[in-house]
């Protein structure tokens, strides 16, 4: 994954009214922090930023930041977003190594179609939407493909289902379910019904004395 550049500007003042003004102008807030540095309070062009995070890597692009004469790799690590209009409001960025395994959050993407499923009116939960990893930076994938189409009813795929790049671990439980094919809801409640008939007690009414 190679780096972006992205140019950031120090001496941000802080403060919302501050932050306000930079937002009217374009720009957002952000921190840059991590080994050991001071945080360090700066502001970034909302443009460059779509730019450096809209590629095929996302959030999770390798970023190298010039802040004045200083560049750090980094990470845009939390990314706060205004609730309606939902566009990014303040970064953080978290300073990394090349050569440290960190942890981040990897989309899931379905591929293929649970045919069999489909044809016995089940429905396919995706029950996970990213999944835990841990990998060096330079090793992070920017999702997981999960073929459903082998599904039948009752199926289900897991964490540990997934094929992981060299490099890359699962940080969650590999029996973590990922998707679940489930059995129509009428089938359902049709074998509920059924068992509940089967361990009711069969108790004669007995009469007041």
């Amino acid at each position: 994954m190679p780096d972006i550049t992205l140019v950031v500007d120090s001496g941000r003042p802080s403060g919302s009214r501050e932050s306000g003004r930079l937002r009217a102008a374009g720009r957002i807030p952000a921190i840059v922090y991590g080994h050991g540095i001071d945080p360090i309070s700066v502001s970034v062009a909302a443009s460059d930023l779509r730019t450096a995070l809209g590629g095929e890597a996302g959030s999770r692009a390798l970023l190298r930041l010039v802040i004045g004469d200083d560049e750090h790799l980094a990470m845009a690590r939390q990314l706060q977003r205004h609730p309606v209009r939902h566009t990014v409001t303040h970064v953080d960025f978290q300073v990394v190594r090349r050569d440290e395994v960190i942890t981040a959050d990897i989309p899931i993407v379905l591929v293929g179609e649970a045919l069999a499923v489909n044809r016995g009116d089940g429905t396919v939960d995706q029950e996970m939407q990213v999944v835990p990893i841990k990998a060096k930076p330079a090793d992070l994938p920017s999702n997981f493909e999960v073929d459903i189409s082998a599904l039948e009813i009752g199926d289900s795929i897991r964490a540990g289902d997934i094929i992981l790049p060299e490099g890359v671990e699962l940080d969650i439980d590999p029996d973590s379910p990922v998707v679940v094919a489930h059995a129509p809801r009428a089938v359902i409640v049709e074998e509920v019904e059924e068992v509940e008939a089967v361990v009711a007690p069969d108790v004669e009414p007995t009469e007041a004395t």
